[in-house]
């Protein structure tokens, strides 16, 4: 039963997941934590942690690990949780797949058509607006921002926007300054 609502779930998901990874996050927060209870706030804060880092879209990356950590957490055997963890890569991959073979075709017939311009403008502010509830919605009780957490992602963001740091850097950075500021 697991595998069949998780599939539904991430098919949905990545359906319905535009802007990428990050405007997927809110969604996958509704279904996965809200709703179904498959993994605890806290998880899921440590997955997209982990989602971040890893090399490939967060998108992705979160729903292999949500799909491992929900059969698991559901007993299933490390077998089965890896069947869930592909599983739900498959599915929110699927829709994306198919809108991108679909766009591709008719793309150069329809491009300079006026109505699919409007639905490209009326997309991309939707667009910065799931972001910024991702970042929002990572702003809970397991987060809590004290003033090391402000004074990271200060030096963070300035490093990053004035100094023009490398994100593989900045991560490397953060993490040691969360050892020296947290031990």
């Amino acid at each position: 039963m697991i595998f069949w609502q998780l599939f539904l779930v991430y098919l949905k998901i990545g359906l319905f997941g535009f802007g990428g990874g990050y405007a997927m996050l809110t969604l996958i927060q509704a279904d996965v934590v809200d709703k179904y209870k498959w993994i605890s706030t806290q998880e899921f804060t440590d997955i997209v942690a982990i989602s971040q880092m890893t090399p490939g879209p967060i998108g992705i990356n979160s729903a292999t690990y949500i799909g491992y950590t929900a059969v698991q957490n559901a007993g299933y055997s490390t077998e089965l949780a890896i069947l869930g963890s592909c599983l739900t890569t498959f599915a929110v991959c699927l829709p994306s797949f198919i809108l991108v073979l679909l766009i591709s075709y008719y793309y150069s017939r329809f491009k300079n058509n006026k109505y699919v311009e409007a639905a490209f403008l009326g997309l991309r502010p939707a667009t910065v607006g799931l972001i910024a509830a991702a970042a929002l919605m990572l702003m809970n009780r397991e987060n809590f921002i004290d003033y090391k957490s402000i004074l990271i992602f200060g030096a963070a963001f300035i490093l990053t926007w004035k100094y023009k740091v490398h994100p593989i850097l900045m991560i490397f950075i953060a993490g040691i300054a969360g050892l020296v500021l947290y031990w």
